[in-house]
C-alpha cells in the first residue's frame, strides 16, 4: 500500500511537533485524576523528562470556574474520601511553600502553582518545571484544590479542600 504525499506530510508534521516540544511521547508518567468525595474534578496530568526539567501537561474538567491550587504531594495514596491520605506537598529540600517561579530555596518541589478553569469547568496547563526531577516523582500524587494557591500562606498556600487526586505512574 502506498502512502499519499498528504499522509507523509501529516506524519512528518506530528513528528516535528514532538521533537520541538522536547519530549518523547512514549516516555512519560501520568496521574489520572479522579474526584474526591462530593466533587467532579477529573482528567490527566502527564510528566515528560525534557532538557531543563520536567514538562507538566494537564487536561482537567469538572472544576468550578477560577484558579485552583495544583501540587505534587508526598504520598501516592488517594484512598481517603478527602485525599488527605496523600500527605503534604512534595518537599524533599524542606523549603517553605512558594510560587513555581520562586528559587528552589523558596518553594517546595511539588509547588506547581495554579491551574485555571474556564466557565465550562475545563482547565489546561503546560509548563516546564526546572526544579522537578523526573525519576523522583514516580509513586507520588497530584492534587487539585478547591481554591487558589496564594503562594504565601505556610505550609500549603491556603488553597482549600482537595477536589481531585491521582497517583503518578508509568502508563499501563
Amino acid at each position: 500500500m502506498r502512502s499519499s504525499p498528504r499522509n507523509v506530510w501529516g506524519i512528518a508534521a506530528c513528528a516535528a511537533v514532538l521533537l520541538l516540544a522536547g519530549c518523547n511521547a512514549k516516555d512519560y508518567q501520568v496521574a489520572r485524576i479522579a474526584p474526591t468525595q462530593g466533587n467532579n474534578a477529573k482528567g490527566e496530568v502527564r510528566f515528560y523528562k525534557v532538557d531543563g526539567g520536567v514538562r507538566v501537561i494537564a487536561t482537567l474538567e469538572g472544576l468550578m470556574p477560577g484558579k485552583h491550587g495544583f501540587h505534587i504531594h508526598e504520598k501516592g495514596d488517594c484512598s481517603a474520601p478527602d485525599a488527605m491520605s496523600a500527605g503534604g506537598h512534595f518537599n524533599p529540600t524542606g523549603s517553605p511553600h512558594g510560587a513555581p517561579t520562586a528559587p528552589p530555596t523558596a518553594r517546595h518541589a511539588g509547588d506547581l502553582g495554579n491551574i485555571e478553569a474556564g466557565a465550562d469547568g475545563k482547565a489546561n496547563y503546560d509548563h516546564v518545571d526546572s526544579m522537578l526531577v523526573y525519576e523522583s516523582i514516580t509513586g507520588l500524587s497530584v492534587l487539585i484544590h478547591a481554591g487558589e494557591d496564594d503562594f504565601t500562606t505556610q505550609p500549603s498556600g491556603n488553597s482549600g479542600a482537595r477536589v481531585g487526586c491521582g497517583v503518578i505512574e508509568k502508563p499501563r
